[in-house]
């Protein structure tokens, strides 16, 4: 294997050896880089050809990753009293933004699976303090939720898609 990193937006691409000298297109941002012979030099950036402007051009790559970045940290306002804000905040990005956005659809529907999934999870927790030890879930289920909130964020901004541990699929 081979990787090419983007030189527009950085993002490490792997390429099989049989491309080794070819166009490779970065499936982020659409830019075309050459793949290094197989031991050779650092890619080179081929310039994309111009094209005529679209009606409704896509959205710059920083956008998108702001975007993506929102559907994520969004969640964070159930910590400061928004009512179901960690539910309610990604599902107001997903509606605002998935259909433009490809990615945001993608990043959307991963941030709500795993937003509702700690819901349920808290509700247990919730209910388990009767048994004594909903004292010991409830803050662990809440420690979980903000800590993989932020990775998911920071993969989003960064360009990747983030698989939520413990996430139960509602939406496919």
């Amino acid at each position: 294997m081979i990787v090419v990193t983007c030189a527009r937006c950085s993002r490490r691409i792997e390429v099989h050896d049989s491309q080794a000298g070819q166009s490779v297109t970065c499936p982020q941002c659409g830019n075309v880089n050459v793949a290094p012979a197989a031991g050779g030099d650092a890619p080179q950036s081929v310039p994309p050809a111009p094209t005529p402007p679209a009606p409704s051009a896509p959205p710059a790559d920083q956008d998108v990753k702001l975007w993506c970045l929102a559907c994520h940290l969004s969640a964070l306002s159930g910590f400061i009293g928004v009512p179901f804000g960690w539910v309610v905040g990604p599902l107001i990005v997903w509606l605002i933004k998935g259909k433009e956005i490809p990615a945001v659809q993608e990043h959307g529907k991963d941030a709500l699976n795993f937003q509702i999934s700690m819901t349920i999870y808290g509700i247990v927790a919730g209910l388990l303090i009767f048994a004594f030890i909903g004292f010991l879930l409830l803050p662990a289920v809440a420690i979980t939720d903000l800590v993989l909130t932020i990775i998911a964020g920071l993969k989003a901004y960064n360009g990747e898609r983030y698989q939520y541990p413990l996430t139960i699929r509602f939406l496919k």
